[in-house]
Order: C-alpha cells, then sequence, then structure tokens
C-alpha cells in the first residue's frame, strides 16, 4: 500500500466518525429529551477527540511528506492530498485537550442558549458563551499562529479556504456603500405600489409539510437519502447519504416555513450530488461555507423568489391552503416574497436588507475574537448597530443578540459566509442562465432540472477540487467573486 493510499484509508476512517457526529448533532437539535444533555456532550466530545487523535497521529505527517512524492496522483489525488495538508494543518495546530473542552463547552451553550433564548435572557448565556469564546479564540490564535494570519483569519479559514478579513472588508464596504441609499429607494417604491394582501391562515402544519415536501421533491430532494423534520433553528445536516433539513412552523404565516425549506433544500442538493468517487475523502466535501450558502441562497433567492416561480406556485399554494380571493393572485404573492422590510430577526429578513444584518454580525465576532468588544457589552453594540445598518432597535435580546445559535454552537467566522454566498449565489446563477437560456423559462413550469443539473456538473461534483471558493468562481464563470452581479441583480428585482 502506497503512502496516499494509506491515507486514504486514514481519511476515510475520520469521515465516518463525522458522520456519526453529524446524525448526534441533528438528535440534539431535534428530537434528544433535555435531561440527555450531559450524556450527548460527552459522547460528541468522545467522538471529537477520536477524529483529532486519528488526525494528528504522528504517522500522518511522514505519510503527507511521502504522498507529496509521489509523481504518480492524478490530478483529483493531488487536490485531495492538498485538503489532506490542510485538514492536517488544522488539526495539529490544536491540542487534543482543547478540542474537547471546546466540544464540551459548545454542547452546554447550546443547550443554555436554547433556555435563554425563549426567556430574552442575556445573562443566563453569559456565562456559557464567555466559555465558548474563550476555547474558540484559544483555538483559533494556535491555528492562526501555524498559518501566520490573525485568529479571525484563521477562523474565516476554517469555514473558507482562502478567506481573509482585508478581502471581506473590501467586498462588505462595496455592499455597506451601497445598501442604505438601495433599501430607501425600495421602501419609497413599496410604499407608492398597491398594498400587500396578507393571505388569512390559520395555515394547518400539516398543509405546510405537505407543501414543503412537494416542492424539495419539485427541486429534486431524494428522499430515500434524506428526511424532513423540525427544530428551533432550521438547519442541514446528517451525514454522507443521509442528509436531513429542518424548519419550523407558524400557523399565522407559510411563507417563512416554505422559503425555509427551499433554502435549506438547496444545501441537502449539494450534500446528496457530492462526487461519488470521493465522498470519504476531503476532496469529496463541499468547497467552503460561502460556496454552500450560495447553493441555498440560489436556490431561495435566485430561483425561487423570481417571478418566474411565483407565477407557477401561486396556483399550488391556493389549492394547498384553500384560498380564494386577490391575496392568492400571483402578482399580489410575488409583491409579498419580494418584500422589503427593516426588521429584527436575520432569518426573516429580505434578500436587500439581509446583507446588513451579516455586516453588523461580522463587524461584532471579529471585535470580540480580537478582545476589542466584551461579551458584558454585546447586547448595547448589538442595538447601536442595528440602528445604524438596519435602522432598527430590538425591543428585547431575544430578538437581538440571542436570536443565532451560531457563537452557542462554536460557530465564529461563520456569518460572513452568507453574505458572501449571495453574492456567489447571483454569479452563478447569471452564469448558469447565459449558458443555458432554458433555466429561466423552466422556473415558469416549476421545473428545476435544468437549472440542478448545471449546477451538478459545475458545482456540486466538482467538491474541492479547486483549491477556493473564488477558483472555482473563475472557472464557472470566468471571475473571482466581486459585488456587481449582486447590486445589479437587487436593482433589477426591487426596482
Amino acid at each position: 500500500m502506497t503512502a496516499y493510499q494509506e491515507l486514504e484509508r486514514r481519511h476515510a476512517r475520520i469521515a465516518a466518525i463525522g458522520d456519526a457526529l453529524g446524525i448526534l448533532g441533528w438528535d440534539t437539535q431535534t428530537i434528544m429529551p433535555e435531561g440527555a444533555n450531559d450524556g450527548r456532550a460527552e459522547q460528541t466530545a468522545t467522538l471529537s477527540v477520536i477524529a483529532h487523535e486519528l488526525a494528528t497521529d504522528p504517522r500522518m505527517g511522514d505519510l503527507l511528506a511521502e504522498a507529496e512524492g509521489d509523481g504518480s496522483l492524478d490530478a483529483w489525488q493531488r487536490a485531495n492530498l492538498r485538503e489532506m495538508r490542510r485538514h492536517h494543518i488544522q488539526a495539529t495546530a490544536v491540542p487534543a485537550d482543547l478540542v474537547e473542552a471546546t466540544s464540551k463547552a459548545v454542547s452546554v451553550c447550546e443547550m443554555t442558549w436554547r433556555a435563554a433564548r425563549a426567556e430574552s435572557d442575556y445573562a443566563k448565556l453569559l456565562p456559557s458563551l464567555t466559555e465558548v469564546l474563550a476555547r474558540v479564540r484559544e483555538g483559533a490564535e494556535a491555528l492562526g499562529s501555524v498559518m501566520g494570519i490573525s485568529a479571525y483569519d484563521a477562523l474565516l479559514d476554517s469555514h473558507d479556504p482562502g478567506a481573509r478579513a482585508e478581502r471581506i472588508d473590501a467586498l462588505f464596504a462595496d455592499l455597506s456603500g451601497f445598501l442604505p441609499d438601495l433599501i430607501g429607494r425600495v421602501l419609497d417604491k413599496q410604499a407608492a405600489a398597491p398594498a400587500v394582501i396578507e393571505p388569512q391562515g390559520p395555515f394547518a402544519v400539516e398543509k405546510q409539510r405537505e407543501l414543503g415536501v412537494r416542492m424539495m421533491e419539485r427541486l429534486g430532494f431524494d428522499f430515500r437519502r434524506g428526511r424532513l423534520d423540525v427544530s428551533l433553528h432550521p438547519f442541514c445536516g446528517g451525514a454522507t447519504g443521509d442528509v436531513r433539513i429542518t424548519t419550523r412552523y407558524d400557523e399565522a404565516n407559510f411563507t417563512d416555513a416554505l422559503m425555509g425549506i427551499l433554502h435549506e433544500t438547496g444545501h441537502a442538493l449539494y450534500e446528496q450530488d457530492r462526487p461519488a468517487a470521493w465522498l470519504t475523502q476531503p476532496v469529496g466535501q463541499s468547497r467552503g461555507m460561502a460556496v454552500h450558502e450560495s447553493q441555498s441562497l440560489l436556490m431561495e433567492m435566485q430561483a425561487c423568489r423570481s417571478a418566474e416561480f411565483i407565477t407557477w406556485l401561486a396556483p399550488v399554494v391556493r389549492e394547498t391552503f384553500g384560498g380564494e380571493g386577490p391575496a392568492w393572485e400571483a402578482d399580489n404573492l410575488r409583491r409579498l416574497y419580494s418584500r422589503v422590510e427593516r426588521g429584527f430577526i436575520r432569518v426573516n429578513a429580505d434578500e436587500v436588507t439581509y446583507p446588513a444584518h451579516i455586516i453588523l454580525r461580522y463587524r461584532l465576532e471579529k471585535a470580540l475574537v480580537a478582545g476589542d468588544l466584551t461579551l458584558p457589552d454585546l447586547p448595547g453594540a448589538w442595538n447601536d448597530g442595528m440602528a445604524e445598518l438596519v435602522g432598527v432597535v430590538p425591543p428585547n435580546d431575544r430578538l437581538g443578540c440571542l436570536q443565532d445559535i451560531h457563537w452557542p454552537g462554536g460557530g465564529w467566522g461563520y456569518f460572513p459566509s452568507y453574505t458572501l454566498g449571495a453574492m456567489t449565489a447571483a454569479q452563478l446563477f447569471d452564469a448558469a442562465s447565459t449558458a443555458d437560456p432554458e433555466i429561466v423559462p423552466a422556473l415558469s413550469r416549476g421545473e428545476f432540472a435544468p437549472l440542478v443539473n448545471w449546477l451538478r456538473v459545475n458545482v456540486h461534483q466538482t467538491g474541492c477540487f479547486h483549491a477556493s471558493g473564488d477558483e472555482l468562481l473563475t472557472a464557472v464563470t470566468g471571475r473571482p467573486l466581486d459585488a456587481s452581479v449582486f447590486k445589479r441583480h437587487l436593482e433589477r428585482r426591487y426596482l
């Protein structure tokens, strides 16, 4: 067995543990009884340590060095070896006891967050969140010192290889200079248009689920290898060959759950379509979280909020809920789905104001990791930032800094991926529609095959063959990420 073959064998074992952790994570967020939390924290910490020990085995470094001298590897194997080296650097930079401490801190903090959010009690979360930030910062500083970058850049890189704050600062500066004027113009245009008529509920959860499953099937989700459930915070998780998405339902409003399902289905299609020959290997994984977010936002925002798709969807929702009258007409639903409002909640934000929510979180977490902002001061800084960027101030912390699971869950450095993903989605959808002029007309018939087939070939099945999201975008669209296509999309749709 060659050094490279031995590396493949070892990484397949690490991937299997990752899949087990994925199922445990799904269970924790959906159906695990509250009293099981201590045991679950121990289980996930133990599996995380085993995976870390496999990844940091001293023999790994020798195998990598030997394999890197093997001239017989093909292009995919060389890409896999590059990803293995990246994983090895990330794993060996952080001590095993810190990995275990971080996993336990996150498990405790996630459960505390659920109660604190429900009670709008930031003080209840503060001790466990302080512990999580301390462990995350310690790991990021260790990785950053090895890579020769800042702690926050190390966190960004762990979600999006090659991502750096300096580059994101420039992209977000472009957007933050553009958004305030755009939001004002869009709100003025909306105010002059006929008022949106809200379809009146209640909308039975059973009917909402039925509609969601039907839409998942239209998009191409394979229910033989996945499922739909309910959780406090919608997500896509599970394991290789077992992709599980969740949503949350409100009987007074069917639109949020439906769009949440379409969003998470975009993630799920990426996971279900990863390159079959490389599923257990680093090169077979998704190419970073900005690209992953681009797949969910491309489905939800670019495709499923388009006038073409809404025209097809209108009679379907009318039939599902027994609706009648002007509230259920396609033009009203289109305006409902493209309505812009200054709101408190990120996951319910529209496409125009959403980037402002992300820019706020990006600024805050960068300051928290650097020590320029302290956690006791977070609620005030959050509210000040919301006033500046979105134009509203949350009345309580449940609608403010307690709304997201990311920081309690250890997901620091992740938030920029959402807006980088929105920009990537616009650039990819523009390229896809140009390459295949049938994609947009097909949406008006509720047909997604042309779009999904293009994404499967150009994004999903390329895995991590490209070294970064920018490299993938350059290969597919002819240039790295920039804000121009996204800005043009927003102006065209909303003005």
